[in-house]
C-alpha cells in the first residue's frame, strides 16, 4: 500500500511541475512579444552642446535608435524627432515635446504630455491623449498639441501666402467680379445708335 501512495505522489509532482513549466513558458512568450521593435528614431535640429539630446525612456538617443511600443520620447528645446513606424506611419515631434508611443500593428496611439506632434503619414488616425485627458484622432497632415487647442492642419496644405484655400478663392472671385464691373462701366458707350436687325 505504501508503494501505491508513493507512486501517486510522484505522478502528482510530475504533473504539477509540467503545468508550472507550461504556464511559465507561455508567459515568457507573451512578454517577449510585447517588446517587439516598432520603429526607428531620426533626430532633427541642432544641438548646442553634447549634453543636450533627445531621450527615449530617460536615456540619450541618437538617429537610428530602435523604438519599442510604450517608449517615452522627450525632445529638448533645440531638437525635434521623427519616428518612422514603417507601414503604421511616421510621426514628427516638435522641440519641447514629451510623448509616450503605443503601437499595436497598424494602430498608433499615445499620451502627449507636452509640446506638439504632427502625423506625417499614417494607415489610420492616430489617437493622441492630451495633457488634459482629452483624446483626439489626428489624421495625416494634422498636428495635435498637449494643450487642448484642437487639431490644426499642416501648413503644407495651405494656399498661397499661407492662407487657407477658401480665403484665397474668395479673394480671387472678388477680384474677377471687380474687373468685370469695371469693364462693363468703362465700355458703356451709348453714343452710337443701334437698330434692330430686320
Amino acid at each position: 500500500m505504501k508503494r501505491m501512495s508513493i507512486k501517486g505522489w510522484v505522478r502528482k509532482a510530475i504533473s504539477t511541475a509540467s503545468i508550472v513549466a507550461l504556464v511559465t513558458t507561455y508567459s515568457m512568450v507573451t512578454l517577449a512579444a510585447s517588446n517587439k521593435p516598432v520603429g526607428e528614431l531620426l533626430v532633427t535640429g541642432d544641438s548646442v552642446t553634447d549634453t543636450v539630446s533627445v531621450t527615449v525612456n530617460g536615456e540619450a538617443a541618437k538617429t537610428g535608435r530602435t523604438i519599442f511600443s510604450s517608449s517615452a520620447i522627450v525632445t529638448p528645446d533645440t531638437l525635434g524627432a521623427t519616428v518612422n513606424l514603417g507601414k503604421a506611419g511616421k510621426l514628427e515631434l516638435a522641440p519641447n515635446t514629451s510623448f509616450t508611443l503605443n503601437v499595436d500593428g497598424d494602430t498608433v496611439s499615445g499620451d502627449l504630455a507636452a509640446g506638439s506632434l504632427t502625423v506625417l503619414s499614417s494607415a489610420q488616425p492616430v489617437n493622441v491623449k492630451t495633457s488634459t485627458g482629452e483624446t483626439v484622432a489626428v489624421n495625416a497632415g494634422e498636428t495635435a498639441t498637449a494643450t487642448p487647442v484642437g487639431i490644426t492642419k499642416n501648413a503644407a496644405k495651405k494656399g498661397p501666402g499661407g492662407m487657407s484655400w477658401l480665403a484665397f478663392g474668395s479673394i480671387v472671385a472678388a477680384v474677377v467680379v471687380a474687373v468685370v464691373i469695371i469693364a462693363v462701366v468703362t465700355n458703356n458707350d451709348d453714343s452710337t445708335p443701334t437698330s434692330p436687325v430686320r
